[in-house]
């Protein structure tokens, strides 16, 4: 039974979530997780990140974990979904209207100012992930949104790893001017209704505690938490 999803990016990092199940021994959660680790320490990869319930803290700061910050998870099933703004038009990177580079800025420039606290990674890398954890249709989930031609944001709909319908998006902003002013919130409203087209059934979505901001969005949008874990670090240490 497996109890963590794993994302790998080639030698740099793994992404490491726990799958909350009930009636799992807090023993067994451990020894698979120790399993993980040796396989990432003899693989050498770079670093492992991990989202995990906070009770295992102590646990994981004996191994050396750093702790970055906690998230809190919201979901919310892809049924009666509100009505979106006509004023908001969207559109796919794989129209051509926007090349990948340009897409990419575009991106940065959302993440500028965010109150979530985990690392940011350089652009190639974000992009590089993108391509290999979306497969080679990535650029059919990469969305911007504009506003009486102005850009105001990107969304990345997509069905979740190892999963057949649960929707998420791989990153949601705001291009930092228009923060504040309900963009947001109409955007989000549209990534539900895209992650419905993909054949999503319901949707999880996390961010970082502190970042109000986001859970309005959320719970606007009538999303309900869900959980809420610790986001950890490890760095391999070099010989």
């Amino acid at each position: 039974m497996n109890l963590f999803t794993i994302i790998k990016n080639q030698q740099e990092y793994w992404l490491v979530d726990q799958i909350k199940k009930d009636g799992i021994p807090k023993e067994e959660y451990l020894q698979q997780l120790l399993q993980i680790l040796e396989e990432w320490d003899h693989l050498e990869i770079g670093y492992l990140s991990l989202l995990m319930d906070e009770r295992f803290e102590n646990w994981l700061l004996q191994k050396k974990f750093c702790k970055i910050s906690s998230i809190a998870e919201y979901t919310r099933k892809l049924d009666n979904l509100p009505e979106i703004d006509d004023q908001i038009v969207w559109h796919s990177l794989s129209e051509g209207l926007l090349d990948d580079a340009e897409y990419g800025k575009l991106y940065d420039l959302c993440r500028l100012g965010s109150a979530n606290k985990n690392t940011k990674q350089p652009m190639d890398q974000v992009m590089n992930s993108l391509k290999n954890e979306l497969g080679p249709e990535w650029r059919d989930h990469c969305y911007y949104f504009t506003k009486d031609d102005a850009l105001t944001g990107i969304s990345i709909p997509h069905i979740e790893i190892r999963t057949e319908d649960e929707g998420r998006l791989f990153y949601f902003g705001v291009v930092p001017h228009l923060r504040g002013q309900g963009i947001g919130e109409k955007i989000h409203k549209i990534s539900l209704m895209l992650l419905k087209k993909f054949l999503a059934n319901y949707y999880v979505g996390s961010t970082d505690v502190n970042n109000s901001y986001m859970i309005k969005i959320f719970e606007k949008n009538g999303c309900e938490l869900r959980d809420r874990k610790g986001i950890y670090k490890i760095v391999r240490s070099k010989p």
